[in-house]
C-alpha cells in the first residue's frame, strides 16, 4: 500500500481536533463557575509520579483490551454494549477455575483465559444469535444480559464464594502462588510494577489488526460493515458473519480482567472494576477502532482518571471535572470525525474531477 501524508493528516486530525475542542470547552467552563483554569491544566498535564505513570499503564492496558472488543462489533456496525457484561461473567468464570489449581503456574493462567474467552464469547453469542434468528438488536439483548449475568456472579459468590472471618464480603478462592504474575519493572523507581499481560494486551492488538486488514474474513467482516447488501451480492453470509463478530468481540471481552486478575487481585470479588466496558466504547470511538489509535486513546482516558486525583487537593476542583473532559471529547470526536470525513469526500471529488479534466481533451480527439 501506497504511503499518503494527506490520508495520515486526515486520519489524525479527528482526534487530534476532539481534544483541542475539549481543551477549549471544559477551560471556558472552569471561567463560567470562577475555577482556576491554569491550575487545572497544570495539574492535569504535569508529569505523573512514577508510582502513578505505573497505575496509568495499568488502567490503560485494562481498558485497550475492552476497547477492541467493542471495535471489533463497530467494524461491522454492531454495538456490543454487553462487554461489560461479558467481562464480568467471564473474570467470574476464570477465576473458579483459576482458584482450583488444576494445572501447575503459567499453565492454569493459560486454562484459565480460555475458560474466559469461552465464556464471554458464549454470552455474547446468545445475543449475536438472537439478532440472526429472531432479529433482536444487539443493543437490547446485550444491555439485558448485562443485567442477567451482574445476577448469575451475584449468585455465584453466594454459592461458590468464601468469606474471610469478620467480614461481610465474599471473594472466588485466590490462585496459587505459582500462578501470580509480580509484573514487569518498566518504570524506574516505582514500588509497583506494570501487569506482566500487557504481553496479552500487545498480542491483541496485533492478532486483532492481522485479521482485520490482511485475512479474507477481516475483509468480509469490512466490507459487511460497509454495505450490508453489496457484501450479500459479492456472496457473504451476512448472519454468519454477524454471530462470528460477536462471538469473536466476546471472547475479547473475557480477556479484560485477566492482566489485573493475575498481577494483583488473584480473587474475583468487590475488587472487580465496574463500567471498564463502557469505557471502551469511548476508547473506540476516539482511537477509530485502530489498534494504535486505541493504544494512545486508552492512555489518554487513563492519564485523564488518574491526574484527576490531585485536583481537589491542588487546584480546589472536584476530581468529577474529568468526567465532563471526558465527555467533551467523546462528543467532539463523533463530530470531529464527520467533518473530516466529509472534507476527505469533497477532495476526493474534486481529484476525479481534475482527473476527468484532463483526460477528455485526449478523449475527444480520438
Amino acid at each position: 500500500m501506497k504511503f499518503s501524508p494527506r490520508r495520515l493528516v486526515l486520519t489524525l486530525a479527528a482526534p487530534v481536533l476532539a481534544v483541542v475542542v475539549a481543551f477549549v470547552i471544559t477551560s471556558l467552563v472552569l471561567m463560567a463557575v470562577g475555577d482556576p483554569v491554569g491550575k487545572v491544566w497544570s495539574t492535569l498535564l504535569s508529569e505523573p509520579r512514577p508510582r502513578t505513570l505505573v497505575n496509568i499503564f495499568n488502567s490503560a492496558i485494562t481498558y485497550y483490551i475492552a476497547a477492541v472488543a467493542v471495535a471489533i462489533g463497530f467494524k461491522m456496525k454492531l454495538f456490543n454494549i454487553g462487554v461489560d457484561g461479558q467481562y464480568r461473567i467471564a473474570a467470574f468464570a476464570a477465576a473458579l477455575v483459576a482458584g482450583q489449581g488444576w494445572l501447575p503456574g503459567g499453565l492454569n493462567i493459560v486454562l484459565a483465559m480460555l475458560v474466559a474467552m469461552l465464556v464471554g464469547g458464549f454470552w455474547a453469542g446468545i445475543a449475536g444469535w438472537l439478532k440472526v434468528t429472531r432479529g433482536v438488536s444487539e443493543v437490547i439483548s446485550t444491555i439485558m444480559l448485562n443485567t442477567i449475568s451482574a445476577g448469575l456472579v451475584g449468585w455465584g459468590l453466594r454459592t461458590w464464594g468464601t468469606r474471610a472471618e469478620g467480614s461481610n464480603t465474599r471473594n472466588t478462592t485466590q490462585i496459587p502462588e505459582s500462578s501470580q504474575l509480580d509484573g514487569l519493572a518498566l518504570v524506574a523507581d516505582a514500588p509497583n510494577r506494570v501487569y506482566t499481560l500487557v504481553i496479552l494486551a500487545i498480542l491483541v492488538g496485533i492478532v486483532y489488526w492481522f485479521i482485520i486488514n490482511r485475512t479474507r474474513f477481516g475483509f468480509d467482516v469490512r466490507a459487511t460493515g460497509e454495505s450490508e447488501s453489496a457484501a450479500v451480492a459479492s456472496g457473504v453470509k451476512v448472519p454468519r458473519m454477524v454471530l462470528i463478530a460477536m462471538i469473536a468481540s466476546g471472547a475479547v471481552a473475557g480477556l479484560i480482567s485477566m492482566p489485573a486478575f493475575f498481577g494483583a487481585d488473584h480473587s474475583y470479588g468487590l475488587n472487580f472494576q465496574e463500567g471498564v466496558g463502557f469505557i471502551g466504547i469511548g476508547i473506540a470511538l476516539l482511537g477509530r477502532n485502530h489498534p494504535v489509535g486505541i493504544a494512545f486513546a486508552a492512555v489518554l482516558w487513563s492519564w485523564l482518571e488518574k491526574a484527576s486525583d490531585g485536583l481537589q487537593l491542588q487546584a480546589g476542583v472536584s476530581p468529577a471535572l474529568v468526567y465532563i473532559i471526558q465527555g467533551v471529547i467523546l462528543l467532539a470526536v463523533v463530530i470531529a470525525y464527520e467533518v473530516v470525513a466529509r472534507f476527505e469526500r469533497r477532495l476526493e471529488q474534486k481529484q476525479v474531477t481534475r482527473q476527468l479534466d484532463t483526460a477528455t481533451p485526449e478523449g475527444a480527439s480520438a
